[in-house]
């Protein structure tokens, strides 16, 4: 006859298997808690993107409602050497 009720499980079986369960309990949680940070992470990455690129457009506008000025090139000056 097998013992398959639990009742009769060895004190070693349950042991065991309690122990495999707690470590399955925590694989999960930790599973879970890298989920949770990776998903955290591309939410932030996204909203970041859409900021840069909404003040990228911002800044085109800008220029082509205020194209920068022309600068005048400088004249430089003529060094002379020193008169003795």
């Amino acid at each position: 006859m097998s013992k398959s009720s639990p009742s009769h499980m060895s004190a070693a079986r349950r042991n065991a298997e309690t122990i495999l369960s707690q470590s399955r309990k925590r694989q999960e949680s930790f599973k879970l808690e890298q989920k949770l940070a990776h998903d955290a992470m591309t939410e932030k990455t996204a909203r970041l993107r859409e900021l840069r690129l909404a003040k990228e457009a911002a800044d085109r506008d800008a220029e082509v409602a205020n194209p920068p000025a022309r600068s005048v090139p400088k004249t430089r000056k003529v060094r002379r050497s020193k008169q003795t």
